[in-house]
């Protein structure tokens, strides 16, 4: 099977080394940096250089290809937009000549809930975005959605926060020990390992799984039990929280597994891991 992973960052490398090791796929990587080069060749058969909104390159290194993972992702504002929506158009208009591609997968976010004062969400549950890259998330899953036919299969993962090894979660907070941050703590947070976006990915694959499907674990902490069972097990300081300020996360929902769960998907890491 011919597997083309386009964004190869920290969820693309360990999915392509899976079905490298794992299944013996052939797999196709792309990167938008020249110097990741000579790693993604260690995980992945064919490496390209290429921008997602290069219609040529993106249209020779989907020949042949069997799936498509979409996987990409942007650090700064102005980059967000081009990185996902100008991806998944230039995509979308390739995907209807190329007949041998069956399988669509994108990985997304929850963010796209947004603000939902900590009450339950699920997939039927409209998006309502809470900032401009909320609502260029939401735009992306649109256009894929749209390119989904009898013969072509689309699935996205609106994952919780990712985190697993090089991205543990004291990494993550490491600059938050003892510090004050604004409100009181008692937002929810979702999350998942990336073990578990390794074998979801896999899951929708062999499934043919089609449509939207959240993927966080069961934990669903507030960012308070969080924060203090982080920094106890590490003898850190625990946070202040200070709430005569307003807390200044945009996502606060309980973002529900249930559909994934009741597809046959079984969670490696239900809970989190300190």
């Amino acid at each position: 099977m011919n597997i083309a992973i386009i964004g190869c960052g920290y969820v693309g490398c360990a999915v392509a080394q899976y079905w490298q090791q794992k299944m013996t796929f052939v797999v196709t990587a792309t990167t938008t940096t020249p110097e990741r080069v000579p790693k993604l060749q260690t995980i992945a058969q064919q490496v390209v250089v290429t921008q997602g909104n290069d219609l040529e390159k993106l249209k020779s290194l989907l020949q042949n290809q069997d799936i498509v993972l979409l996987s990409v992702g942007a650090k700064g504002a102005n980059s967000y937009r081009e990185a996902y929506i100008s991806t998944a158009k230039t995509l979308v208009s390739i995907l209807p000549h190329i007949p041998s591609i069956k399988q669509l997968i994108y990985t997304g976010s929850y963010s796209v809930y947004g603000a939902q004062d900590g009450a339950w969400v699920d997939e039927e549950m409209p998006a309502s975005p809470a900032n401009i890259n909320g609502e260029i998330l939401q735009e992306t899953e649109e256009i894929l959605l749209a390119a989904s036919r009898e013969n072509l299969r689309v699935c996205i993962l609106r994952l919780g926060g990712i985190y697993g090894p090089n991205r543990k979660l004291i990494k993550i907070f490491s600059k938050a020990p003892g510090t004050t941050r604004p409100g009181n703590g008692d937002d929810v947070t979702n999350w998942i390992h990336l073990d578990d976006i390794v074998a979801a990915i896999e899951f929708v694959r062999q499934h043919r799984l089609q449509g939207i499907y959240n993927l966080v674990n069961d934990a669903h902490l507030t960012s308070r039990e969080l924060l203090d069972t982080l920094f106890e097990k590490h003898n850190l300081p625990q946070v202040i929280w200070d709430s005569s300020m307003k807390s200044n996360r945009p996502y606060n929902a309980k973002v529900s597994n249930q559909k994934i769960k009741a597809a046959g998907y079984k969670l490696i890491h239900p809970q989190m891991i300190f």
